[in-house]
């Protein structure tokens, strides 16, 4: 299903193309808050310089398709945010994939992993908890806040 789908790490030359690939959906979707301008427009200071990673999803015919990102939360743990695929390519595994190589980058960072979505996101939220995260109240209850789209909370316990 993702066959040829390729992981590429951040660089400075692909900060526009994460802004771009998650302002896309966020538009679609909801409307951009000050906290997603604020990350977007400075991947390198709120997600890379506090020990976080940006991770992007390459297929060869049409460059980079996707993005994500492990961003470290002062309250403790890291959260999955600003995962985004290009419209174009999906349904070819482009998000699959980079959510397992988050969780792998996660692992590697021995961090808690936890991530904030709204219930429209009905599909990602099916994966989500296909590779282990679990809804949690109080995940919810100490980010929920973060983004006034946030109604969903989830926290990463792995799969049997």
């Amino acid at each position: 299903m993702s066959a040829g789908v390729e992981l590429v790490a951040y660089a400075p030359s692909l900060a526009r193309a994460f802004h771009d690939i998650n302002i896309a959906w966020i538009e679609t979707m909801f409307e951009v808050e000050p906290h997603d301008r604020e990350v977007l427009e400075n991947p390198q200071a709120m997600i890379i310089d506090k020990g976080g990673a940006v991770l992007f999803a390459r297929l060869p015919e049409l460059g980079i398709v996707g993005a994500c990102a492990l961003m470290p939360n002062p309250a403790g743990g890291v959260e999955l945010t600003k995962m985004g695929v290009l419209e174009e390519a999906r349904g070819r595994g482009v998000g699959e994939f980079l959510l397992a190589a988050a969780i792998e980058r996660a692992r590697l960072m021995r961090a808690p992993l936890f991530l904030l979505t709204n219930r429209k996101c009905a599909t990602a939220i099916r994966l989500y908890e296909r590779y282990g995260f679990v809804h949690d109240g109080e995940i919810m209850a100490r980010h929920g806040g973060d983004y006034s789209r946030c109604d969903v909370a989830m926290r990463f316990v792995g799969r049997d």
